[in-house]
């Protein structure tokens, strides 16, 4: 099979290469997916460049990247169901904590990892994975939000674009923050109520007077260590911060004392750990939204597979509105 591998962190240009491998064959609980689209995620355009904490160098000695990924099971190994075999599926963590992930011709992987797609596009199932397990724990994860006013920051990006439907679909109040621009008519696209420049000085007195004194009842953060100042002044007692990044500040300072007399929760969000049970929780969501019209993914640009050099070099260049996808087929 064709699939690009590195064996060294580096620039995308001069690590990543396209290679002749064997076909995987799936083993007891595996089911063998031929993939049509791979997603490329700022995860794993770090994991490549050497960017994770405390990784000097590569896990195994040579690695396919990306862990989303969409495409048809042509395999199962001993103890799956042989029906499956035909059935469209979407891919999570297909390279988390293993060798070969989804940017090649094929990936042989535990069953539970491929999740059935029906009738969605492949463009749409390689889409999910990261972004929209991301969004849909930390927007759902701590329960019901009906008639509860949620603040999302980064609204214009991919978790943020899909954490703002998938509130509004439960029936949240959303105020998204976002860059003046595309961003923030992205964030408004999603269904936003309102919109706030992130980078306003006044920002926290901007969503509190844009909350008329309701204090916000769930965050979900992607810049945490920027903006738990902002948080701490704006989010109502016994209130939950659901963060899953803060790549501006990972060493953040807090405002202790006005988290602790409001009794904040801070739940960090690890998408790739996540307890199975939860995880089966986030994706009956996500199969929920996306059957009712209320969860949509954007495609920025699909590359041919011989140029995921090139698609990682878009991720980190950011200024995206949509996945950055892999032609696998």
């Amino acid at each position: 099979m064709r699939a690009i591998t590195y064996s060294a962190f580096g620039p995308a240009a001069e690590v990543l290469a396209l290679t002749e491998l064997e076909t995987p064959t799936p083993q007891a609980g595996e089911v063998l997916v031929r993939l049509a689209l791979s997603g490329v995620n700022p995860s794993d355009v770090k994991a490549r460049a050497g960017g994770r904490p405390g990784v000097p160098k590569p896990p195994f000695p040579r690695i396919i990247p990306h862990s989303d990924g969409a495409g048809v099971i042509e395999a199962v190994g001993a103890g799956v169901d042989a029906a499956r075999i035909g059935e469209r599926v979407w891919v999570w963590n297909g390279q988390w904590q293993r060798a070969y992930g989804t940017c090649a011709d094929y990936i042989a992987l535990p069953a539970a990892q491929a999740v059935p797609l029906g009738d969605h596009s492949f463009e749409t199932g390689a889409s999910l994975g990261i972004p929209a397990l991301t969004a849909a724990h930390c927007v759902l994860g701590g329960g019901a939000v009906a008639g509860k006013t949620l603040l999302v920051s980064g609204g214009g990006g991919s978790v943020g674009f899909m954490a703002v439907q998938l509130a509004k679909w439960a029936g949240a109040r959303v105020i998204a923050t976002a860059s003046a621009g595309p961003s923030a008519d992205h964030a408004a696209a999603a269904g936003a109520d309102l919109v706030l420049d992130h980078r306003s000085p006044t920002l926290a007195e901007d969503i509190l007077q844009a909350t008329s004194g309701n204090l916000v009842a769930r965050a979900i953060e992607c810049e945490f260590g920027a903006n738990i100042d902002t948080l701490a002044a704006v989010m109502a007692p016994c209130a939950t911060i659901a963060a899953y990044g803060s790549a501006a500040n990972m060493a953040p300072t807090l405002p202790f004392g006005p988290l602790l007399f409001k009794a904040l929760t801070i739940d960090i969000a690890l998408i790739y750990i996540l307890p199975a049970a939860e995880r089966a929780v986030a994706i009956d969501h996500i199969h929920r939204a996306l059957a009712e019209g209320a969860l949509t993914a954007r495609v920025h640009k699909t590359y041919a597979l011989e140029d995921t050099a090139k698609a990682h070099e878009a991720v980190e260049a950011g200024q995206r509105h949509g996945a950055i996808l892999v032609n696998t087929a």
